[in-house]
């Protein structure tokens, strides 16, 4: 299949085999980031409503590029949100400071 498009990629990460998967990975890697484990930082989440969800499963070799890995458990790893986006590339600066240059008190 391909997922190259967000509107099939939405259907795949809402479809039962992707929760079940998602949910044995997590358990698989003990609630923690991999990548923090590595650094040796430990990050760990409890389960949380995917609102609060302090904890992604990421795909190794990318979704977009390896549709046939999509549920393969060895292309997945547990990663903190904070490590998936620098993974990703997706970098949220922080709003400028408007009062930086006023008086100091």
């Amino acid at each position: 299949m391909d997922y190259r498009t967000l509107a099939k990629r939405k259907v795949f990460y809402a479809s039962k085999a992707w929760r079940e998967t998602r949910a044995y990975i997590l358990k698989r890697d003990n609630y923690e980031c991999q990548e923090c484990k590595r650094q040796g930082r430990v990050f760990v989440s409890e389960m949380k409503p995917d609102k609060q969800k302090t904890l992604d499963v990421d795909h190794i070799k990318s979704l977009e590029e390896y549709p046939e890995l999509a549920l393969v458990h060895s292309n997945l790893e547990t990663l903190c949100i904070r490590c998936h986006n620098k993974k990703e590339g997706r970098f949220f600066q922080k709003k400028p400071n408007k009062w930086a240059h006023d008086e100091c008190w």
